[in-house]
């Protein structure tokens, strides 16, 4: 009689499900992505509101890179509340835990879903953020290069917030509580990233130097807290 072989799937098709099944679940419904998008118009709103009596003369250059990752840290801690609501109201978490899997996988998948969501917010936002503070005061050369720092920012919030965000999930209040531990954990990252956006959309005679170091910081903090987030996923995820 033939033995029954059973073929573990590879972590990388477990993977790909996984994200596959965050994907589809989010561009079916558009929940999160519509939330998110509406949340940073506003954000651009209340902007304009407090900019629009600033002084003649003002530099909303010297601001800029302060004001982008002030409307993403917001924006991201919306998508990051409500990264876990459909797992929680369907108890779909649950029936992946009872899967022979790697638990840090769900991890990856999770981060690389809010990821990818977070990003595609911004470049919704972003365009229209320097259509209506940029157009007037015109960037520096080298606002081109502002990407980068988005991108490694984008990384390590995405990270480190999927992770609280599974922390926080069955707790009370949430939102609150979500909010006051990520942005004390980001604070190294977000003060890497505004300076080195900021430089480049001001420009100056020090530009690759402050633009190499920032970003240098804020690639070693994703580096150090992604490492600590997938050690730690399993332990936080099973209790």
């Amino acid at each position: 009689m033939a033995e029954l072989t059973i073929v573990r799937p590879s972590a990388f098709k477990q993977f790909r499900v996984l994200l596959g099944k965050e994907l589809r679940q989010e561009f079916r419904t558009r929940e999160m992505l519509t939330s998110m998008g509406i949340y940073a118009l506003l954000v651009l709103v209340i902007f304009g509101a407090a900019l629009s009596q600033a002084a003649q003369g003002f530099d909303i250059l010297q601001v800029s890179g302060g004001l982008i990752w002030a409307l993403i840290v917001f924006t991201s801690l919306l998508g990051l509340n409500r990264s876990f609501s459909s797992e929680k109201e369907e108890a779909a978490l649950e029936g992946i835990l009872l899967m022979p899997m790697d638990r840090s996988l769900i991890f990856l998948s999770k981060a690389t879903s809010n990821l990818i969501f977070l990003l595609l917010v911004e470049l919704i936002s972003l365009p229209l953020f320097y259509f209506f503070f940029l157009t007037i005061s015109s960037p520096a050369p080298s606002f081109w290069m502002a990407s980068l720092p988005l991108l490694v920012g984008s990384i390590g919030i995405a990270g480190v917030g999927t992770l609280l965000a599974t922390i926080t999930s069955n707790a009370r209040g949430k939102d609150v509580l979500l909010a006051l531990l990520f942005i004390p954990i980001i604070y190294p990252l977000l003060h890497a990233v505004v300076a080195a956006t900021t430089v480049v959309v001001v420009g100056g005679d020090n530009l690759v130097g402050t633009f190499a170091t920032s970003l240098a910081l804020a690639g070693g903090y994703d580096v150090v807290m992604l490492a600590l987030s997938w050690f730690l996923y399993e332990f936080v995820i099973s209790n």
